[in-house]
């Protein structure tokens, strides 16, 4: 297989089929060795993580099937912690999508003056980060997007309101077990100009409370799948 890219949590390489497969690694976002989904870059190693994360995403890109959202997710391998998806093309060089249900971490480190941490995001609330370590992932709006070329206002409409329904529907699942979805990071391509998600949709990468206490990775998996 030809490797395409090496990113912070998995690589990505090349199949004859002409497909993609993820490979999930053990890596992080955080910051002095702690957990934060909101951070751009690794912070820490956990062991397990990256097949947790595989785990978790298969669970949730199952429910999104079963509900008739369309990902690139194909199919996994958890002993091999891969996944097969669709090739898909990033929007510029990478692009971030997160959709807040509830105020907290870079969100009210931001706008604090504004907004207390735990307040309700009523309908939930995206932005939109461009990938870039050295910039510190900023933060880009539509008409910047549309401005620079990196995709069109029916594009961006369209991965707004997939967002907002999948986070929805994300959040729905994770509340039969009680447990409370914050704010959740994903990512967007396009696969014959159709906008699809694509990546992951992770333990690693969301931020979930229960019982008023945020909940590790790797415990935030084991209760996802009933472990």
């Amino acid at each position: 297989m030809k490797k395409l890219y090496s990113g912070k949590t998995k690589d990505v390489f090349q199949l004859e089929n002409g497909n993609v497969l993820l490979k999930f690694k053990d890596d992080c976002t955080g910051k002095d060795g702690k957990f934060d989904p909101g951070e751009n870059s690794v912070g820490l190693t956990i062991e397990g993580i990256g097949r947790a994360n595989l785990e978790t995403s298969i669970h949730f890109f199952e429910v999104l099937k079963n509900a008739g959202v369309k990902t690139h997710y194909i199919g996994a391998n958890l002993d091999d912690a891969t996944m097969e998806v669709l090739p898909a093309k990033v929007f510029g060089h990478g692009l971030e999508v997160v959709c807040r249900l509830v105020a907290t971490g870079s969100f009210v480190r931001r706008y604090g003056e504004y907004i207390k941490d735990g307040t309700p995001l009523t309908g939930g609330l995206v932005e939109t980060t461009f990938k870039n370590d050295a910039l510190g992932d900023p933060l880009v709006n539509e008409d910047a997007l549309v401005a620079l070329g990196v995709m069109s206002h029916e594009m961006y409409a369209s991965m707004r309101e997939q967002t907002l329904k999948i986070t929805r529907i994300v959040a729905e699942d994770l509340k039969k077990k009680n447990l409370d979805l914050y704010d959740i990071k994903f990512e967007f391509g396009y696969n014959k100009d159709e906008v699809i998600l694509i990546d992951e949709i992770a333990s690693g990468n969301m931020r979930v409370y229960q019982n008023g206490k945020i909940v590790d990775p790797m415990d935030l998996t084991k209760l996802i799948l009933g472990k």
